[in-house]
């Protein structure tokens, strides 16, 4: 079945649920696992509120901070259930091209993410990470939600 599963994380309460389901499948299939971060790139032009008020170096420190943060507890939730682990961050305006170009050089056969189940008028404006790997990826994506 699934021999190595890409594990993309936001760091959200949702993303570390949908961690969590990934082990436990790659625990029962004797699969491996890879935690993966996307880091959104700073910009002048802020794309969120915590941009306007720093400068590139800070964002990047902070940014390289939460991502050590954010692999770390896959790393960590991956030892405790005997997975081999392996992590990964890449920076990348389009989180969800780069979520498939890591499974696809990690050699992954399955990638596992949470939906955030936006819906409406903010789905449409906001847009889903999880919609656009599912549209794109050849790879098999599994949601949790």
């Amino acid at each position: 079945m699934f021999r190595h599963i890409l594990l993309p994380t936001d760091g959200s309460p949702l993303s570390e649920a949908a961690i969590q389901k990934g082990i436990q499948l790659a625990e029962s299939l004797n699969a491996r696992v890879t935690g993966f971060h996307a880091v959104l790139p700073f910009h002048v032009f802020a794309l969120q509120a915590d941009m306007v008020e720093e400068t590139k170096e800070h964002y990047e420190r902070r940014c390289k901070l939460k991502t050590e943060q954010f692999l770390g507890a896959i790393k960590k939730a991956a030892e405790k259930a005997g997975v081999q682990c392996d992590t990964d961050s890449a920076d990348s305006a389009h989180p969800y091209e780069i979520i498939i170009k890591a499974a696809e050089r990690h050699g992954c056969d399955l990638i596992i993410m949470a939906s955030h189940g936006r819906r409406g008028l903010q789905a449409l404006l906001i847009g889903s990470e999880t919609q656009k790997v599912l549209t794109h990826s050849k790879i098999p994506v599994l949601v949790v939600r």
